[in-house]
């Protein structure tokens, strides 16, 4: 068997996401049809919309591939139906010299199999999208599909949460909470932690000089070849790169800039087995922290793979230059 980073790289070359995978549309035996499973197929990191339907189509037995299939105009696949080649007639290979392809995330986290592998569980929110991945071929976490996968969590499985925060009695932190217990979840609330957690979903609020040193979110200071994050927080805290699908710094915020991001453990381990997605609400200051916890919310945060707060307005990212 390939390794995975091999198995990654077929994976985008045929223009889904990492391992090889089975036939397409072939079932995972008769079950319930998932309710409440949306749909969301883009282009340009989320910019542009193909496929939008809070209604998808859906079986009992159905894959991402299958749920594709039944909802997408024109799906056609390659290697034996195992992976995308093109969606309503967009198909992967180069463009402008780039790389490009499809890729595909289920409750805002990159899957780790092939899409008719991965089996469609109820509240499930699948994003299909179409983007260079020249800079990198994995973002292991994105804010999009928020409230996942905190409501439903992970293959049908839902995690513990911990609000982790710099100071627990804080404005920004009590936001962060409030709006994940207001969803019926039983969170934890504490200070911020610096250690790798299986099997929980974590929430660090607080200022960036004060986050940086927790090993999850100082991934974001490498760049998005390594969090898969298309921003870069300054490393005294007080500003925040912007940068575009290649890569490239558009502009940089200083005062009253928030970021609302994942990422995860997995960029920064050769091969190793990863961990559940890590969420950074933060800022260069209390203004900025403010305006992204305010942010914490599926209105902003809504087929977004992360956001900027600047002049306490969202800003996606990558940016549009």
């Amino acid at each position: 068997m390939p390794s995975a980073r091999v198995r990654r790289r077929l994976s985008c070359v045929a223009a889904v996401a990492l391992a090889a995978a089975a036939v397409a549309g072939c079932g995972l035996g008769a079950g319930s049809t998932p309710g409440e499973t949306q749909l969301l197929v883009t282009k340009d990191f989320g910019h542009d919309g193909i496929v939008q339907t809070d209604h998808p189509k859906t079986d009992g037995s159905d894959t991402v591939m299958r749920l594709l299939e039944r909802n997408a105009p024109k799906v056609t696949t390659r290697f034996g139906g195992g992976f995308v080649q093109s969606i309503d007639g967009t198909s992967g290979g180069h463009q402008n010299g780039r790389p490009v392809d499809w890729f595909f995330s289920v409750n805002g986290i990159q899957a780790d199999k092939g899409a008719a592998s991965v089996r469609v569980h109820q509240g499930d929110r699948v994003w299909w999208d179409f983007h260079d991945w020249g800079v990198t071929d994995r973002v292991p976490a994105v804010v999009g599909a928020f409230p996942e996968p905190f409501l439903h969590g992970i293959d049908g499985r839902r995690l513990p949460t911990r609000v982790e925060c710099v100071d627990p009695n804080s404005d920004a932190c009590a936001a962060v909470y409030d709006k994940l217990t207001s969803l019926g979840l039983p969170a934890a609330k504490g200070g911020v932690g610096n250690s790798f957690v299986q099997d929980t979903l974590r929430v660090l609020v607080g200022p960036w000089i004060a986050l940086r040193g927790e090993t999850t979110a100082k991934l974001l200071e490498r760049g998005p070849a390594i969090s898969g994050v298309f921003a870069k927080p300054a490393t005294d805290g007080k500003s925040i790169t912007l940068l575009d699908g290649q890569g490239k710094a558009t502009r940089t915020l200083g005062a009253g800039t928030g970021l609302v991001a994942a990422t995860s453990v997995t960029q920064d381990r050769k091969g190793g087995a990863g961990g559940e997605p890590v969420w950074i609400v933060t800022g260069t200051d209390d203004a900025g922290i403010a305006t992204a916890a305010s942010a914490f919310d599926e209105g902003a945060l809504a087929g977004r793979f992360a956001i900027a707060l600047s002049g306490g307005k969202p800003v996606a990212l990558p940016e549009v230059p």
